[in-house]
């Protein structure tokens, strides 16, 4: 159970920052195969992502005068969109950091533009929990 409950944690923090992973696949297999609370899974899973993407926000206040390097892991473009995004739509636009491609720039650009941590955690861990009570909701065939 611990062994189950750790690796989703660290299967969700890695998929928040800027490595790729697939953290849903490793919740739908222990929803399935496994004899744990899907409440407790979901906590588990978003506080994880939640805490990769704080992670995301910290390193953007600190290398974002490293993105012209080659070695930088969000592309210039990648990037740019991504502050035009913020700028446009403000700390709400956070409520997509669930989503692949554009999500982990966002948290990134956050940090860059120093947004206060406490407000960034609250927006990013609804958008986080969100998708995780919706993959659940959909492996257990609520939805």
């Amino acid at each position: 159970m611990l062994f189950s409950l750790i690796s989703l944690f660290i299967s969700a923090f890695i998929a928040a920052t800027l490595f790729p992973a697939a953290s849903e696949t490793l919740l739908v297999a222990l929803i399935i195969e496994d004899n744990l609370s899907v409440w407790l899974l979901v906590l588990f899973a978003s506080t994880g992502n939640t805490i990769g993407s704080l992670v995301n926000w910290w390193l953007g206040g600190r290398v974002e005068r490293f993105h012209d390097r080659p070695w930088f892991p969000i592309k210039p473009k990648a990037l740019i969109r991504a502050k035009q995004h913020f700028h446009k739509y403000g700390e709400w636009s956070l409520l997509l950091s669930w989503m692949p491609i554009i999500g982990d720039p966002l948290t990134l650009v956050a940090g860059v533009l120093g947004m206060p941590w406490q407000r960034f955690i609250l927006i990013v861990a609804a958008a986080k929990t969100g998708r995780y009570c919706v993959v659940a909701a959909m492996t257990l065939g609520v939805v």
